[in-house]
Formats: structure tokens, sequence, C-alpha cells
């Protein structure tokens, strides 16, 4: 009994073995027959075409495709990790693609399928983001920037800040893409400048650059501004006082303008500049459209002015008369005071420099420095330095007061324009100002 039962045990346990390993070696050689082998770099390379496409496969949804005309190209399938859907993507062309870079790429597909991404979809997109940020080049970002600063200023100004952009920074960064400048780049851009020793061009250069960065960075191109710095690289620009003159001083100015051997029309420029405390660029380019007789008034419009705001000027009546002495001259014209070569277009804002200069104030006073003449002479008659600064069309930070100076304000600045033409036409006395030629005609030619 004992016998038999060791017997059926034995036999048993032989069958266990035997079956236990010819299921092993099935599974081993299933495994065997199912598992890629790799390719080598030599079957790679001299793999040829034939007459319809076919794959060489390198394991693990790598393939090389083999075209009939003899191009090859890696592949890699793989099942979406949303719809579970089997696709493909391209790694690129052989030879520019190895097949140690396409094992790379695979590798990286593959962590990105292990957490949940689909590894074509996030290629394309940053492929799509590396276009776009090419597509950005400081120069489109400029143009962009510029289209809202423009609103900002005044016409003239933003001619100039353009022009400065223009001629310094588009030659080598216009092409640059915006998320590629960098801090040694751009100074070593303006550095020439600085070494010319035009700090205020390097400045405002500076400024400028960082507007159209800040920008970038307001607009989501950019997560920061890596030029915020740039100017710390430079000398800062030391501050110089407008050249002008002594109150003292403004008879001498009257007798030299009324003996100056220049043209009528600069003359005349430099008076109503003179009369009416405006800024160089204002003057020239002022419009007959602009003067309102009725009201006695020189409305000038917010794109004409530095701080993109709309001025009235009240006009006294020697700025009248100069308008009087003038309309033979430009009445017909769009512009009191037009260019000598283009009578169409305004007299040059640089004009009534070049003559104040050939007038023998060269290195003494300014056509800006007018201005200052005015606000110190006012000043020094006790005048309401809120009303001063107003005839001079300095923005009042305090927005309440500043909507209180413009519309209260007119009547007072109209004593105190009438005032200063007055003291000009005294300190005139002995001289042919054209503010007192009021029956003299002149002959339109």
């Amino acid at each position: 009994m004992s016998i038999a039962v060791h017997h059926v045990s034995v036999t048993s346990t032989f069958l266990s073995s035997t079956f236990g390993s010819t299921v092993f070696y099935y599974q081993k050689l299933y495994y065997q027959m199912a598992k890629t082998t790799p390719l080598t770099n030599t079957e790679v390379k001299q793999a040829k075409p034939k007459e319809k496409i076919y794959k060489l496969a390198d394991g693990d949804g790598l393939q090389l495709r083999i075209m009939p005309n003899g191009s090859k190209k890696w592949l890699l399938d793989f099942r979406d990790p949303y719809t579970k859907k089997r696709t493909s993507m391209s790694f690129g062309p052989y030879p520019a693609i190895s097949l140690a870079d396409a094992r790379k790429l695979r590798l990286s597909a593959k962590e990105l399928l292990a957490k949940g991404l689909n590894p074509k979809e996030e290629r394309d997109t940053q492929l799509r983001l590396v276009d776009e940020a090419n597509d950005n080049t400081f120069e489109h970002i400029a143009h962009k920037w510029f289209e809202v600063k423009k609103t900002k200023v005044s016409e003239n100004y933003g001619i100039d800040i353009w022009r400065s952009i223009q001629l310094h920074l588009f030659p080598t960064l216009g092409k640059v893409p915006i998320n590629k400048l960098t801090a040694p780049k751009v100074i070593d851009v303006i550095r020439p400048l600085a070494a010319k020793g035009t700090l205020e061009t390097v400045r405002r250069l500076c400024q400028r650059i960082n507007e159209i960065m800040v920008f970038s960075v307001n607009t989501g191109l950019l997560h920061d501004n890596p030029l915020a710095g740039i100017n710390k690289a430079f000398e800062v620009p030391k501050k110089t006082h407008m050249l002008t003159l002594k109150p003292n001083e403004l008879p001498d100015f009257m007798q030299a303008l009324n003996t100056a051997s220049i043209k009528l029309i600069t003359r005349c420029l430099i008076e109503w500049q003179l009369h009416t405390i405006c800024r160089p660029n204002e003057s020239a380019g002022a419009k007959w459209s602009e003067i309102d007789l009725e009201t006695k008034a020189w409305n000038i419009p917010a794109e004409r002015m530095k701080m993109n705001r709309a001025h009235t000027i009240p006009l006294t009546k020697q700025s009248i008369a100069i308008l009087e002495f003038i309309r033979p001259i430009s009445g017909h014209r769009e512009y009191l005071f037009p260019a000598d070569r283009n009578p169409r277009k305004h007299a040059n804002e640089s004009t009534a420099n070049t003559a104040i200069s050939r007038m023998g104030f060269k290195g003494r006073l300014v056509a800006h420095g007018l201005r200052a003449l005015a606000s110190t002479t006012l000043n020094e008659q006790g005048f309401d330095g809120d009303v001063i600064e107003s005839c001079l069309s300095h923005v009042d930070p305090n927005e309440v007061r500043k909507a209180y100076n413009r519309s209260e304000y007119l009547e007072r600045r109209q004593k105190v324009m009438d005032w200063w033409s007055n003291h000009i036409e005294q300190a005139s006395l002995g001289s042919c100002s054209v503010t007192g030629f009021k029956n003299l005609r002149v002959v339109n030619q």
C-alpha cells in the first residue's frame, strides 16, 4: 500500500516537473520571437529602397521608414494616452538624426507618455512657441509698443522717439527675437554712443528700450525684463541748465532781433514764440486753423503738445498784431510760418535756434530758453506760480487742481499774458518790433 502511494507520488512529481519545464520552454520561445532585435548602425546605413515603402523596427515603437526614392525617416508608434488610439510621430530624417539620437528621442517621448502626455502634441506646442518667439522680433514689438506710445505724446516728440530707435537700435537689434535680447548684447550696441560722449542720447535709448521690454512683459511675451539695469553700465549725463537770458537782458535781445539780417518769417516766428511762451516745435507748426480771433485764442490740439494734452493760449493785442503782419504772406496757406523751400510745410523747429545763434547769442540763449526767460520774469513780478505754470502748459500732477486750472485759469492767464506782451513791447522801445507795425502793409510775393 505504501509502495503504491510512493509510486504515484513520484510519478506525479515527474509529470509536474516535465510539464512545468515544457511551459517554461514555450514561454521563453514566445518572448524571444516577440522581442524585436535592435537595429545596428550598419543595418540602418545599408538599408536599400524597394518598390514600396517598408519599415525596419528597432523596438519599443521606434521604426525607420525607407521610401522608394531612398530617403529614410524615423518614426515612433505609440498609443495616445487619452484616446487610446495608435498614432505615430516623426523624429526626422536619417542621417541628420542618427540611430542614437532617435533612441534618445524615443526615451524622451516615453517619459512624456508615462506622465499621461501626448509627445507629438507637446512637441508641436513647443515648436509653435519657438516660431512665435522668432516672429516677435525687437522691431516687430517696437512697432506695437509705439502704436500705444504715440497716443500719449505729441506728434513731434513721437517722431523724435521713433527716429532714435530706427537710427541706433534697429540696424543691429531689429531682427533679434525679443526673448533673445540680453543686457550684454544691448550694452555693446549702445556703448559706441557713450564713447562719443552723447550721454543724453544713451539715457533716452536705455529708457525707450526698457519701455519696449516692459510692454513685452505686460503683454505676456516675456516673463521678466533682462534689460532693467542697463543704464547702470553708462555714465549719468550731467544736468545742464537751459541757456537763457536774465530778465534785464531782454532789451538787448529785442534790439538784436529787430536789427538782425534774418528772413522776415523767421523774425516773426521768434517774436510769436516769445509772446505766446510756447515751445519751438509748437510755434513752428502753428496753423491758421488753430487761431480763433473771436475768442482771441490759439487752440493747440493734443497731438501737437508735448504731453498730448490740448492747450489754449490767450492772444494779446501784440500777438494779434503779428498775425495781421504775416497774414498777407501766409494767410492763404496752412501754416503761419511756412518753410522757405516748400511753403506747403511749416518752418523747421530749429529755425529760431539757428537765427538766435547767428544774432550773436550762441552759448547764451536757445529758442527754448525764451520760455525760461518769461517764467523767471513773471515769477519775479509776483504772479501766481500755478497760473505761470499753466501759461507754460506744464502738467499739474494734481488731477483736481489740473481740471480747475484748465477751466478757471484762462481769464487769469489772459492778464498774465497781456502783462508779458506789454513788457516785451516796452523792452523793444527804440527798436522796430513787428508788433508796432500796426499800419504797415506787406506785399504778398
